[in-house]
C-alpha cells in the first residue's frame, strides 16, 4: 500500500450527476452556528466604549479641549 496516496492523487474531482453543487454562501452558512468567536464583536465594542470613556475622562481632567 502506498503511503503518499499516489494511487488517487491525480484522479479528477468527483462531480455528482444527481445533486447540484452547493453555493459557497450556503456551505459557509452550515458552519455559522459553530463560530469560535461568538460574542467576540460585542466584547470588542464594550471594551472600546469603556476605553473611549476613560480617555475622555482623562482628557477632561488634564484640561484638554479635543
Amino acid at each position: 500500500m502506498s503511503d503518499n496516496y499516489e494511487d488517487i492523487i491525480n484522479l479528477p474531482h468527483h462531480v455528482s450527476k444527481r445533486h447540484r453543487q452547493m453555493p459557497l454562501a450556503e456551505r459557509a452558512a452550515q458552519f455559522a452556528p459553530f463560530a469560535a468567536l461568538e460574542g467576540h464583536a460585542a466584547a470588542v465594542r464594550s471594551t472600546a466604549q469603556r476605553v473611549r470613556l476613560q480617555v475622555e475622562e482623562q482628557e477632561q481632567q488634564a484640561g484638554w479641549d479635543c
